[in-house]
């Protein structure tokens, strides 16, 4: 391996590190005709409750094969709009089947199995006729249950049921808002330890009243434990939103709540609506305790006065773990902030206090989730708004940034090697991710929020865009030829 990689059209020396961390990369795809890695689950958006969108097991899928993958396309009954999940060999219908699970923008919950494309079961939540075609929607990636006997998945009624595996039928169904019609529930669902987290924000307008609030679930019974609100935040529980003073502060972003495994504590970002830095926690970055009782850190910029009235939600985008006491948080500005975690701890207010500021991939607006690569030779984090993508090596509280192009992509994934991001005008992009060089490019549809995983030999990407009201859409399933 020479000491010298092109990337993107132009040349740079590459440290050993780098070097080093390609070979990972490599070596995690392994060579063509690898067998494929089976018996992987791919449980949740973003694969763990971090969301660092970087598995660590083999896919079987490598730079030298990707481009021969062949796609089976399925018809849904709804379009996907977030993402699938996967279990491997779970018992559906009385038999061993790898299943991708997805939920429609109108909460129709679906079955697939992984190999033939046909649908195993589906969900219609009550209520359906009502919202279907409408502008309530949901885009709500679902999560299983770590036993893998059950999912959870929202629905535009303002609900969470429990899914059987094994049939579809709900087990419960709880409500997580007063006001279904206002309250959206955007982004995916997240567990941790018996809980279900899961965030509501407003619909396309901001039309008033609504607030976005953090509820968690007993996964077991179905009991809404606890609420903590993002404006009127000294209330608890579920509150009328015409109740509350102020409106808006929707908690939207791809990601939802981010939990650190290692205690369970929440990572938020909320949308535009007014800070007061006690009660009102619009264009924040809140850190709560695993329950969503305690605020045990914040922070917002110091234009959020600004943000707020130039509809430049912080929490357009959530925050990114980066590992040793650090995340990364975006915004509608096209700032990606690097934020030290002891630096924003406590109740006190604090505004300002960032460590470093880079621009997004384009310089626009940041939709999407950014992933996050740990190897041996270094943490990585890839991110792509809609006029680029980018990659940058995390060190000591700094980004670097190693390179950029201008095609513009979803929420990136890095499986096997390989760095996959999914151009919503059409297109499943296949990078090379330190360098940027494309591998290939898988043809498929348009899109808006959907993102894809790679699981056992197989990728899987929803099409289509929540905002064309349809009732029917495309799952996309790869696998390398037989």
């Amino acid at each position: 391996m020479s000491g010298v990689i092109t990337s993107m059209g132009s040349r740079q020396a590459v440290p050993a590190v780098l070097a080093a961390a390609l070979l990972v990369a490599t070596a995690a795809g392994a060579a063509p005709g690898h067998r494929v890695a089976t018996g992987n689950d791919w449980t949740r958006f973003g694969w763990t409750m971090s969301r660092t969108s970087a598995p660590t097991f083999a896919t079987g899928i490598t730079a030298a094969n990707a481009a021969s993958l062949v796609r089976k396309q399925v018809q849904l009954d709804g379009t996907v709009d977030s993402s699938a999940i996967y279990l491997h060999g779970v018992q559906v219908g009385g038999a061993a089947h790898d299943t991708f699970f997805v939920t429609t923008t109108y909460g129709k919950t679906e079955a697939i199995d992984a190999s033939s494309g046909a649908v195993l079961w589906r969900f219609t939540p009550p209520g359906y006729s009502s919202w279907a075609g409408s502008a309530q929607i949901t885009t709500a990636t679902p999560v299983a249950d770590p036993g893998r006997a059950y999912l959870y998945a929202a629905s535009p009624g303002g609900t969470i049921s429990k899914l059987a595996v094994a049939d579809g039928h709900a087990v419960w169904t709880t409500s997580i808002t007063r006001l279904p019609s206002r309250e959206k529930i955007a982004a995916s669902l997240n567990f941790r330890q018996g809980h279900v987290i899961a965030t509501t924000g407003g619909y396309i307008g901001d039309a008033p009243p609504y607030q976005g609030h953090v509820a968690v679930i007993d996964a077991a019974t179905g009991k809404l434990l606890h609420v903590w609100n993002s404006l009127c935040s000294n209330r608890t529980g579920l509150i009328d939103p015409a109740s509350c003073g102020a409106s808006d502060s929707a908690i939207w972003g791809r990601a939802g709540a981010v939990i650190d495994p290692s205690n369970g504590n929440m990572y938020v970002a909320t949308g535009n609506a007014p800070w007061n830095g006690r009660t009102n926690w619009g264009d924040s970055v809140i850190r709560l305790n695993a329950t969503a009782t305690k605020v045990l850190g914040n922070y917002t910029p110091t234009n959020t006065d600004q943000l707020n009235s130039s509809d430049l939600d912080l929490g357009s985008t959530s925050p990114v773990l980066l590992g040793g006491g650090y995340l990364a948080q975006g915004g509608k500005d096209g700032i990606i902030r690097v934020l030290g975690i002891k630096r924003m701890s406590g109740t006190a207010p604090h505004k300002d206090g960032e460590l470093q500021t880079v621009p997004t991939p384009s310089g626009t607006d940041l939709f999407t989730a950014p992933a996050v690569w740990h190897t041996s030779s270094g943490t990585w984090m890839f991110a792509a708004d809609n006029g680029g993508t980018a990659a940058w090596r995390f060190r000591n509280g700094h980004l670097s940034q190693l390179w950029k192009n201008g095609t513009g992509g979803t929420s990136p994934v890095v499986a096997g090697g390989l760095l996959w991001v999914y151009n919503p005008g059409g297109g499943l992009n296949v990078f090379t991710p330190l360098t940027g060089k494309l591998v290939a490019t898988l043809p498929c549809g348009g899109g808006h929020w959907n993102s894809p995983i790679v699981v056992d030999g197989r990728v899987a990407l929803p099409e289509g865009n929540a905002n064309d009201h349809a009732t029917s859409g495309v799952l996309d399933i790869w696998r390398l030829p037989s």
